[in-house]
Formats: C-alpha cells, structure tokens, sequence
C-alpha cells in the first residue's frame, strides 16, 4: 500500500486513466468489428473516416502503438477496397 500522499494520487489518477483509456479502446475495437463485418461498400466507406480517426486518436494517447495503428486502417482500408 502506498504511503506517501502523492502516490495515493498517482493511484487515483492512474485508477482513472485506466477505465477511461479501457472505454475508448473497447470502443474502438467494436467499431473495427462492425466495420469488417459490414457487407455494404457504399456503408463501409462512409463508415471508415470515422473508425479511421478513432484508431488515430487511440494511438496518439498512447493507447496502442503508431505501428498498430497503421496496420489497422492499411488493412480495413484494404477490406473496404475489395467490398
């Protein structure tokens, strides 16, 4: 247990940080899922920008890596090419 009192913030905070970073991830994720789900070329491409931009934002808060990232939208943006 901590016993310093900034290290019971730094608990709190990273408490936090790990619920919220956990939200956006899983978000992401099911967004991608029903991206490549999707059937439709004229609804995947409308849809691709926005999880496009949630993989970016996911990588720039250091939630996955920039590589990662890349290979994401290379390979959904692959996906909804040969829709």
């Amino acid at each position: 247990m901590a016993n310093h009192k900034s290290a019971l913030k730094r608990m709190r905070q990273t408490a936090k940080r790990r619920v919220h970073n956990a939200y956006y991830h899983k978000t992401t994720r099911n967004a991608i899922r029903r991206l490549r789900a999707n059937t439709d070329k004229a609804d995947a491409s409308a849809k691709l920008p926005s999880v496009i931009s949630m993989i970016d934002k996911l990588a720039k808060r250091n939630i996955i890596h920039s590589n990662k990232a890349g290979n994401l939208k290379s390979s959904l943006t692959k996906h909804v090419n040969s829709l």
